[in-house]
């Protein structure tokens, strides 16, 4: 059996370098003192808005419809 040839393809389609995703403000989580800001989390504004709203997507997922923005990498 072969190797999988895209087997790392998504690391560089990440939603965190996607001119379509906006990032959620993060919240700091309080813990003995120490703040710690929680991991990426925001929208997918790709498509219209349904019921719903936009997706909610973390920083490191993907898609196939991602679309690098310089400004982001």
């Amino acid at each position: 059996m072969s190797e999988d040839p895209w087997k790392h393809r998504s690391k560089g389609m990440q939603c965190r370098t996607c001119m379509w995703y906006v990032e959620k403000a993060p919240a700091i989580e309080t813990s003995d003192l120490v703040t710690t800001p929680k991991p990426g989390f925001g929208r997918c504004r790709r498509h219209a808005p349904t019921m719903n709203g936009y997706p909610a997507v973390f920083s490191t997922d993907w898609c196939g419809d991602h679309k690098v923005d310089e400004n982001k990498i």
